[in-house]
């Protein structure tokens, strides 16, 4: 298959049913993963949480990229996707004691999962149909093999050096597309297909948010005050979907495609990390309030929590406009360069007001609080709004 067949072939690339049923797992995953913040919101227990979301961001991202470029949906993938989605089951068994006993579950069951990864690419390897890819597909399968021979070796090797061993491998596994360089650009991700698939593993964390909240609210009374509270908390996840996918769209996959520009792609895709780690943790935070609805005032740690983590989603989200506005400066659009460049400098502003509560450790209840990361967010939606391409559009026909 030449790279021009490979571009024509997948034009019209959507998200499987498949894929879907494979999220479902990871839905488990962080379900575990946010239950550990809860048990631990110190920065401790906050840096735990980040580690261990790291293995697991990554192997849903590598079934995702394999899929958009080799997806067949034939029995044998059919079956190794099931294989996968068995040890991101074991994931969340061990995930909540993962630096504990858990450890060696946790290890060999990241293991079980890029090895099914690699076994994907070796089968993909075999097929005439890719024969352009030969490359990429090497260099991808001894990459991702090697880390996971890190993480097996290091279910042989006791505490703290297994988790060096851990640092190791995920090093490996970071570093092996960016070897690739710029095949990436030859067999580029889809324009629309991993977007869409970026977008639902962020649906994927708002529905885990709002799970903590409605959680949180059934561990205290159930009254005006604290429907008020729950009503805020909702709205502030609302406006972080509503703020991500109005943005959202395939241009820096595109400038990849077509300029070969690793770096605004790479910007885009691991901005995308902290942004659903914050959406994660603002579930917690907003559940952690919830609970304790009527305390008179939040405790320092508290506020951190909520503070800390609506403030990172709304930086990632900064990062993701600027890595759409260089896309569009590539492709000579200047007007939505210029757009996103203002979207971005909303966010940070956003980011520098919400942090100012913790810093200054201002005293405040939990409706306070709320009223005004909620008033924040809906700010930064009313400002979209007003420079929106499609309210562009909308104002042209008039």
């Amino acid at each position: 298959m030449s790279e021009k067949e490979y571009t024509s072939n997948n034009a019209n690339r959507r998200a499987t049913w498949l894929e879907l049923f494979y999220d479902l797992v990871f839905v488990v995953v962080i379900f575990q993963l946010a239950h550990k913040l809860e048990e631990d919101i110190s920065l401790n227990g906050f840096l735990g949480f980040l580690a261990l979301f790291v293995p697991v961001w990554w192997s849903w991202i590598g079934a995702a990229f394999y899929a958009t470029r080799f997806d067949t949906d034939d029995l044998g993938h059919r079956i190794l996707v099931l294989l996968q989605m068995v040890g991101a089951a074991f994931l969340a068994v061990y995930v909540s004691d993962a630096f504990g006993e858990g450890s060696v579950g946790f290890a060999l069951s990241y293991a079980a999962i890029r090895i099914i990864l690699v076994l994907e690419y070796v089968r993909t390897g075999t097929s005439k149909s890719f024969s352009s890819a030969t490359s990429l597909i090497r260099q991808n399968s001894i990459g991702y093999l090697i880390a996971a021979i890190m993480w097996i070796i290091s279910a042989f090797v006791p505490p703290p050096f297994r988790f060096v061993l851990w640092g190791i491998g995920l090093v490996i596994d970071f570093a092996t597309p960016i070897v690739v360089g710029k095949l990436h650009s030859q067999f580029a991700p889809h324009k629309s297909h991993l977007p869409e698939r970026m977008g639902l593993f962020t649906i994927l964390v708002l529905g885990e948010s709002i799970l903590e909240v409605v959680l949180g609210i059934s561990n205290t009374d159930f009254d005006i005050y604290s429907m008020l509270v729950l009503g805020l908390s909702l709205g502030i996840s609302f406006s972080l979907w509503w703020l991500y996918f109005d943005g959202v769209d395939g241009a820096p996959i595109s400038v990849l495609r077509e300029k070969g520009k690793i770096g605004v792609y790479s910007l885009w895709l691991f901005g995308h990390f902290p942004l659903v780690v914050a959406i994660t943790s603002v579930g917690v935070g907003l559940g952690y309030i919830m609970s304790k609805v009527h305390v008179l005032v939040l405790s320092y740690i508290e506020q951190w929590l909520v503070c800390g983590s609506v403030a990172l989603a709304l930086g990632a989200q900064g990062v993701l406009h600027l890595s759409s506005a260089y896309s569009y400066l590539y492709n000579g659009s200047v007007q939505d360069f210029r757009v996103s460049i203002r979207w971005a400098t909303y966010r940070i502003i956003s980011v520098a007001m919400i942090l100012l509560i913790p810093v200054l450790r201002i005293p405040l209840p939990p409706l306070s609080l709320v009223c005004i990361l909620t008033a924040i967010c809906a700010a930064q939606i009313v400002i979209d709004l007003k420079q929106h391409p499609y309210q562009r559009r909308s104002q042209a026909l008039k």
